[in-house]
């Protein structure tokens, strides 16, 4: 009897999460129906969460990605996660530890825009250091 392995088949999900059951049988030598009862033993047991999509954004208009570390002093972290989480530009938000206490992807449509951005995050009560780094290449 051939085993699925969990990280096997949620590697072959992230890489492709619409890809069909039937095919997943196929690249693991089992049937159909063990493919979809593993997954949904994952969703049931909350290994999956959600499918998603990975987006080019260049495609709707965005130029720039960065990666923001701030920190903020301990009594303004919470209200500081809570702005951030509003913000239209911020596609990922990340509670650290390490350099920064806060981690930030964003999007923008032109340096003008992330130079903007990152004054704004400067100007919040609270923040007491913002490091913004340009993405140039996302390799994985």
């Amino acid at each position: 009897m051939v085993r699925i392995s969990d990280l096997d088949l949620i590697s072959e999900l992230k890489e492709n999460s619409r890809v069909s059951f039937v095919e997943l049988a196929k690249r693991f030598g089992v049937t159909e129906t063990a493919v979809r009862k593993r997954v949904r033993k994952l969703e049931d047991r909350g290994t999956i969460r959600k499918y998603t999509i990975d987006v080019d954004m260049k495609k709707i208009g965005y130029e720039l990605k960065a990666t923001i570390g701030l920190d903020t002093e301990p009594e303004y972290y919470m209200s500081t996660i809570e702005k951030l989480k509003k913000m239209k530009n911020v596609m990922c938000l990340c509670s650290c530890s390490g350099d920064h206490m806060i981690m930030v992807d964003s999007w923008f449509k032109s340096s003008d825009e992330l130079t903007k951005f990152v004054k704004t995050l400067e100007g919040m009560e609270g923040v007491t250091r913002v490091c913004p780094a340009i993405v140039t290449q996302e390799v994985k």
